[in-house]
């Protein structure tokens, strides 16, 4: 309709008799800031980030498990934490844990594990009528063994393949359920491996691009107006922000 921009920059909105709207024009345009934030621990909505919100609300509802590909910086990891924190807690538990190089295939299955009930005779899950939203960051760091397997990664994906896994004292098969995983990586190098394509295959994957100038200018500019607020700045230096 002449407004500019690609077809990326549009969402359709089924209110009413349907429209096209900008992402940019869903955003919370106030965006307050507290004065005492912890400047780690702030997180500006863009056009991106309400785009990457949208898929992640969409598919995790419909228990689909999402890998989010990107280069550092892109905010992979911030923009999953801050989606999965804001779930209902009635109706999600969610549980966070990061690869490295060392992460064994006992040690991910621990820490599941120790967060699953006990439903009936070999039935493990979360609280019943909730759902375990398991967040995996750095997936690819785990080292590669003899045979080019990722331990680690071949539970998971024995979980996603056969529904579950053997209980290490009794061997008995954990069958679990009302579980889903959510990841994050970065491309491969540097320390991260290549992973099989017998796990990826049952991610939805999201692949983040470097952020554009335009998002870059929202970001840097609402952070700049934060600080000279919260720092008590003269009012003709805050005019200087932009």
């Amino acid at each position: 309709g002449g407004k500019g921009g690609d077809v990326f920059d549009y969402t359709f909105e089924k209110k009413g008799k349907g429209k096209w709207r900008k992402w940019e024009d869903t955003l919370d345009k106030s965006c307050s800031i507290a004065p005492d934030a912890r400047f780690s621990s702030i997180l500006v909505p863009t056009s991106d980030t309400a785009r990457y919100t949208f898929l992640m609300k969409h598919l995790t509802a419909h228990q689909q498990q999402v890998l989010l590909v990107g280069p550092t910086g892109t905010g992979k990891t911030i923009d999953l934490h801050d989606y999965l924190m804001s779930l209902h807690a009635d109706k999600y538990t969610v549980l966070e844990t990061q690869f490295s190089a060392q992460t064994s295939a006992n040690q991910t299955q621990n820490i599941v594990d120790s967060k699953m009930d006990k439903r009936r005779k070999g039935v493990f899950g979360p609280p019943p009528g909730k759902r375990a939203i398991v967040f995996v960051d750095d997936l690819n760091m785990p080292e590669v063994e003899e045979y080019g397997a990722q331990p680690p990664l071949e539970l998971l994906r024995q979980f996603m393949d056969h529904g579950g896994w053997y209980d290490l004292q009794e061997m008995t098969f954990r069958n679990l359920i009302d579980l889903q995983f959510c990841a994050a990586m970065g491309p491969p190098g540097g320390g991260r491996n290549h992973i099989t394509p017998r796990l990826i295959r049952h991610f939805t994957v999201i692949g983040m691009t470097e952020v554009s100038s335009g998002v870059l200018t929202r970001i840097y500019s609402t952070l700049i107006n934060w600080f000279m607020g919260a720092s008590g700045m003269n009012a003709d230096i805050a005019k200087l922000s932009r």
